[in-house]
């Protein structure tokens, strides 16, 4: 099959909300924060410590600025991607030299996308268009807004480390937004997919992030089988190691999103949204904070129930733990919900964009 052919079968998702390729933890932080009236400007406010002007003059004197006259074929791909979600403007793109397979969406009152030289070298059309899918997720979903903030507050949090109460106070919150940036990154990984149409460039990008451009010597059915020792392997040793091993990364390994983008397209989800069936930006306004955490809830709850790691599965031999796990969710957002009403928000969320500053337009993959 020609690149013109799946050119001709991709889907506009005309109106597509960023809800509908969201993973449910992601998508319920990022409705609760929308809740907060005036929270996207406080942050901004905030974000005048760190200079955000400074971030986009490093890349305007430091790299490339795509459009149809440089890196033509990016620009064709990006603005390609782009029609396939229904984003109306192009946000800013840039490249620069670095030869690793890398990007990223950064900015808060106008947000941008970085993408690296070596995803020009490395990346066929597909994948690429996938990459440039997966930042605009990031983009359109307002997580370059949080992302400033993680930044943020790990600065503050190195800044701090000579003051043991504060310190920890920080690193504990940073901890948080680790957890959430991992699930807003399966939840661009979606948004790649949805982009690109295609599956098998979707895997063979991961794939490329793991061991390099070259996949002439990788099997893809090996990579899965990979993914699930991963998962699976070892003893409560092993558990504890990669406990600690993910919880410092912003991003899960490249096996695991290639499993998890895997277990979307199994669930129906990605067949359903390319059939028309997805959530429009028109009705993000009635987004519900309480269903949104009932499904995050949800989420954890199931992935709890399905897991083959052995610390997991002990922890479900000792008792009920996945329904204790899901009411622990549950139960700790709900009083985050309170906490949010108590400062004076509404009864639902905004959904959408917010006013983030990436209404209508989100990196490293």
């Amino acid at each position: 099959m020609t690149t013109n052919d799946v050119q001709r079968r991709r889907v506009v998702l005309t109106g597509i909300s960023s809800r509908a390729w969201e993973h449910p933890a992601d998508r319920g932080a990022l409705v609760a924060l929308r809740e907060l009236r005036g929270f996207d400007d406080a942050l901004k406010s905030l974000h005048a410590l760190w200079n955000e002007r400074a971030w986009r003059l490093e890349f305007l004197g430091n790299a490339i600025r795509v459009d149809h006259r440089q890196f033509p074929r990016v620009h064709r791909l990006m603005a390609e991607a782009a029609a396939s979600l229904d984003v109306a403007e192009l946000p800013e793109l840039f490249v620069h030299s670095d030869r690793s397979i890398n990007g990223m969406c950064v900015g808060m009152s106008k947000p941008f996308i970085v993408i690296n030289r070596g995803c020009l070298e490395l990346l066929d059309d597909e994948e690429l268009r996938c990459l440039l899918g997966h930042e605009l997720g990031h983009l359109v979903s307002g997580h370059a807004v949080y992302r400033t903030m993680v930044l943020i507050l790990t600065d503050w949090a190195v800044r701090l480390a000579w003051l043991p109460v504060g310190s920890m106070v920080l690193r504990a919150i940073v901890a948080a937004l680790m957890e959430w940036w991992r699930k807003a990154e399966l939840s661009a990984d979606r948004a790649g997919l949805l982009a690109c149409q295609d599956p098998a460039a979707s895997l063979r990008l991961s794939m490329k992030l793991a061991g390099g451009g070259d996949l002439s010597e990788v099997d893809t059915t090996a990579f899965l089988e990979q993914a699930a020792e991963f998962e699976r392997a070892g003893d409560l040793r092993d558990s504890l190691i990669k406990i600690r091993m993910v919880t410092a990364r912003s991003h899960p390994m490249p096996v695991a999103r290639a499993a998890e983008v895997r277990a979307w397209i199994d669930s129906g989800e990605y067949g359903r949204i390319l059939g028309g069936e997805y959530p429009r930006r028109a009705d993000d306004g009635d987004a519900s904070v309480s269903e949104e955490i009932k499904a995050a809830a949800a989420s954890y709850r199931e992935a709890f129930s399905r897991s083959q790691d052995p610390l997991v599965s002990l922890l479900r031999k000792l008792g009920d733990g996945a329904s204790e796990v899901g009411d622990w969710v549950g139960a700790g957002a709900g009083k985050m919900r309170g906490w949010m009403r108590g400062n004076g928000s509404g009864e639902n969320g905004s959904g959408g964009n917010g006013s983030s500053g990436t209404d209508g337009s989100n990196p490293a993959p």
